[in-house]
């Protein structure tokens, strides 16, 4: 019988609580053993889901005393590839939260130390172990929708004020002088981004050569809540993803393919598919998905291959890149966004409509008439990596 791999999770409480609940469903499997837990704070019985593991804010000390296969990754962005390298170096795999770093400097650090030590590497975008996504790529290659020809995705979600209050790198783009980028598309709602250029087949660094932003906020924060992007891939297409932490009302997140005959609709929380095309009725498909841990552990047992390895991000990456280097977010004018009564959050009235249609028709906000969106040119930004 295998022996469960020792798993260790740097980062359980926040987001980090799902970890907690996937390590004990996979322990419970007999995949792998929670064997520590790294936090400032030590976890009670009932946070950490059973029986306390060693605990240890010494994130080091901790994958050595407790001999971890894996680490889990899942603390603040500005110490994703500290503490990546701190764990290859000791030969430790690893499944890093996503975004994988806040700049494409650091992003290269990680993916250049842990690939030097030999170590296996998952990026958590949880997406993209969803079946949907090989489905999609082979509805494409039997021409099911005819030649991609473009493809957006739109996230309208709604987050209250002490949301961007639940850490003190919420909301910024920086914190003592280091790059946090915490903004919709990069952090919220990054899987739209990735899940895009992923089914656009271009989700590696070179495949990018352009990116146009258009950043800003309506709450009272340093990072964009209402965003869009337009990437331009070596393939000529055009991903445009527009994103909203200010929605009137709350939808599910989509990734939408342009076809010369007809389009594809990804709903990738939900792992469902809407084919529509000529000739035919929609049809609609439901998808089971890969859990990233389980798959790394696959990888590590059996030789299965890595779904999410860090080079399948860089995409994202350039993305999170040029949001880092453009101009701070543009505050929205009072006249641009109301308070909603007694849920605590700010809207942005006629957002949810504008997010649809720069998915649909693959434009920017200011192309779309927004009334406070930026009117100004649009060139295509050059790609830097500095």
């Amino acid at each position: 019988m295998r022996t469960p791999l020792p798993v260790v999770l740097a980062g359980a409480r926040g987001h980090g609580r799902w970890h907690v609940a996937n390590i004990r469903r996979l322990e419970r499997a007999g995949l792998v053993r929670l064997a520590g837990i790294c936090e400032l704070t030590p976890l009670t019985e009932e946070e950490a889901g059973g029986e306390l593991p060693e605990q240890s804010a010494d994130f080091g000390a901790l994958l050595d005393s407790t001999g971890a296969r894996i680490a889990v990754i899942c603390t603040p962005i500005p110490t994703h590839t500290d503490l990546a390298l701190t764990a290859a170096r000791r030969g430790v795999h690893l499944l890093l939260e996503k975004p994988p770093a806040p700049s494409y400097a650091e992003f290269r650090r990680m993916a250049d130390g842990v690939a030097e030590a030999g170590v296996a590497c998952q990026v958590g975008f949880q997406s993209l172990g969803s079946h949907a996504v090989p489905a999609i790529r082979d509805l494409v290659a039997e021409g099911a929708i005819g030649e991609v020809v473009g493809i957006g995705g739109a996230g309208a979600w709604v987050r209250d004020e002490a949301y961007f209050r639940r850490a003190p790198w919420s909301g910024r783009r920086r914190l003592n002088g280091v790059d946090v980028i915490d903004g919709a598309l990069t952090n919220p709602l990054a899987h739209a981004v990735a899940t895009a250029l992923a089914l656009g087949d271009s989700s590696r660094a070179e495949d990018v050569t352009g990116i146009e932003t258009e950043l800003s906020h309506a709450n009272d924060i340093e990072a964009d809540d209402t965003s869009c992007v337009r990437v331009t891939t070596g393939r000529g297409l055009r991903v445009t993803v527009a994103a909203t932490l200010c929605a009137e009302r709350a939808d599910e997140p989509y990734v939408l393919l342009h076809g010369s005959r007809g389009r594809v609709t990804f709903w990738y929380k939900q792992d469902r598919v809407l084919l529509q095309r000529g000739g035919h009725g929609p049809e609609e498909y439901q998808y089971g998905r890969t859990d990233l841990l389980e798959n790394l552990v696959a990888h590590l047992t059996t030789g299965a291959g890595l779904l999410v390895p860090p080079d399948e991000t860089g995409a994202f990456m350039r993305v999170v890149e040029a949001i880092r280097r453009a101009p701070d977010p543009d505050r929205l004018p009072d006249a641009a966004w109301r308070h909603v009564p007694g849920e605590n959050r700010r809207v942005v009235p006629g957002i949810d409509g504008l997010v649809a249609a720069a998915a649909d028709t693959l434009s920017l906000y200011s192309e779309l008439g927004a009334p406070w969106a930026p009117r100004t040119e649009h060139p295509l930004n050059e790609v830097s990596t500095r």
